[in-house]
């Protein structure tokens, strides 16, 4: 438990689901968590639910969208904690409308810039301190999607998703021999609030077989707290039993950009 005690983090995404549970762990480890999103509300109470669980938390509202945005994030965490010792990028966007055919540019664009664009700049933007102290461990939250796509997740968030995971691949060949850790995690369906943004947003009965944001940032953690000498590079996590997504493939085909 005490593996994490003191340690700085920067965690995007943390106002709902995967990051805000992730966030609140992190805290009762007593981690340093520098928590990032767009609706500073929900930041807020993060922070609070932080530091009721033993850590420390601070956090800045930006939209990952905007590149400049993204790798600000960095210099405003060193500027409150020091040192950072783990990135994880949480945060991610998808687009309503799924198939190739119908998806217009303005939502590819916004897809790719959040999931792939935001991550780069953000993590290229952290290295520096991290090279520095020779020591940095990334966790980039990618998706069962990168390794299946098709039009369950969407063709635009499944080639983002596609194209992270293989930055985070590119980045550890790069980057570990200065002890830089790059991990990548592949959840399948979790309960979290991207769901209400599908063609059909499961419903109550759906939802109940699907992991919970508690799963995934188990295994965020087993990436932070593996020995310095370890990376867990690919980490696949997915629920026991699958559940029937018949009906979510008919209408994500056929449904067309307003």
């Amino acid at each position: 438990m005490d593996s994490l005690k003191n340690k700085s983090v920067i965690l995007t995404g943390a106002g709902t689901g995967i990051g805000r549970t992730t966030a609140k762990m992190l805290g009762e480890m007593g981690a340093n968590v520098f928590i990032v999103g767009r609706r500073e509300n929900l930041l807020i109470e993060t922070v609070k639910e932080i530091e009721e669980a033993g850590g420390k938390g601070a956090y800045i509202s930006a939209d990952l969208e905007d590149g400049d945005a993204a790798a600000n994030v960095a210099n405003v965490a060193i500027q409150e904690f020091g040192n950072i010792q783990y990135l994880i990028n949480n945060a991610g966007h998808s687009s309503k409308v799924r198939a190739l055919r119908y998806v217009d540019k303005e939502d590819w664009q916004s897809v790719f810039n959040v999931n792939v664009e935001g991550v780069y700049r953000l993590t290229q933007a952290i290295l520096p301190n991290m090279i520095k102290n020779k020591e940095g461990t990334i966790v980039t939250v990618s998706s069962m999607a990168a390794i299946t796509p098709g039009l369950m997740g969407g063709i635009p968030y499944s080639s983002a998703k596609a194209a992270v995971a293989a930055m985070m691949t590119a980045m550890r060949q790069e980057l570990r021999e200065y002890g830089i850790r790059s991990c990548t995690i592949y959840p399948a369906e979790v309960d979290t609030p991207i769901l209400d943004n599908r063609p059909l947003p499961p419903d109550a009965k759906a939802r109940a077989s699907m992991m919970q944001p508690e799963d995934i940032a188990e295994a965020i953690l087993l990436c932070m707290r593996m020995p310095q000498r370890t990376i867990v590079q690919d980490l696949v996590v997915s629920p026991t039993i699958l559940r029937d997504i018949s009906e979510d493939m008919k209408i994500a085909k056929n449904l067309k950009s307003k």
